[in-house]
Parts: structure tokens; C-alpha cells; sequence
């Protein structure tokens, strides 16, 4: 059954992957998310992306995504590493170096430029505690 889903909406989520509440899927289209990927609260993911397994190397291992992260299309995300709360990750940018709390990631080689406010405005259906 899952892998019907898999096929019919285009996402690739193991079902041991640990997901926050309020994450939102804003748009149909291809997300692939390793089963070792932690993905906090009030996350916004949009389509095209992947959040990935690095097998080798210094970062071995899975992202852990903090609370209110918006990721854009089409960013990969990939190794042991850790994104804090309050992060923006521009479209089509590549991630594979810890990100501070309050930043926005953009280009490839990502570039970190701090924001204090980085997501208002882009974090979509919040749910309230």
C-alpha cells in the first residue's frame, strides 16, 4: 500500500521517518525523504526536493531539520548535519553543512546569511500548540 502512494502522489517518505505536526506538502511533485531524516514542526516542504543520506565520509549519516523550516523547490539537503528553527533554504540550493537558527541558505555551494525574521511570511498553515 504505501508504495501505491508513493507512485500516485510522487513522494518517497518511509514511514519510520520522524515528522513534526504541522508539516506541509504545499504543492504535487516528486519529495524524497530518508527514513533517518528528522523534520521538526511547522515545516513548510515544497516539491522537487530531497532530503537525503550522505553513505561516506565526515557527514555520514541524515539531516535533522528544525521547527519552522521552509525548504523551496527543488533544494537537497543531504548528510549528518542540522538545520536550526527559523530557516529559510532558497529554490534549487544545496545543503550539506550545519545551518544556524534565523538564516536563509541560498545558491549552490549554499551561502548562510542571517535573518532574525527569515521565514515570516512563508511558514503556511501553523498549527498552534
Amino acid at each position: 500500500m504505501t508504495r501505491h502512494y508513493c507512485y500516485k502522489f510522487g513522494f518517497q517518505i518511509p514511514i519510520t521517518t520522524k515528522i513534526g505536526k504541522g508539516v506541509y506538502f504545499s504543492h504535487f511533485g516528486t519529495v524524497v525523504i530518508n527514513e533517518d531524516a528528522v523534520i521538526g514542526e511547522n515545516c513548510n516542504i515544497n516539491h522537487n526536493i530531497t532530503i537525503g543520506r550522505q553513505n561516506r565520509g565526515t557527514k555520514k549519516g541524515s539531516p535533522i531539520i528544525g521547527n519552522s523550516v521552509w525548504l523551496g523547490t527543488g533544494c537537497v539537503i543531504v548528510g549528518n548535519i542540522t538545520i536550526g528553527n527559523n530557516v529559510l533554504i532558497a529554490p534549487n540550493s544545496y545543503v550539506n553543512f550545519n545551518v544556524p537558527s534565523n538564516s536563509v541558505v541560498m545558491g549552490n555551494p549554499g551561502k548562510i546569511l542571517e535573518n532574525e525574521n527569515a521565514t515570516e511570511g512563508y511558514i503556511n498553515k501553523i498549527l498552534q500548540k
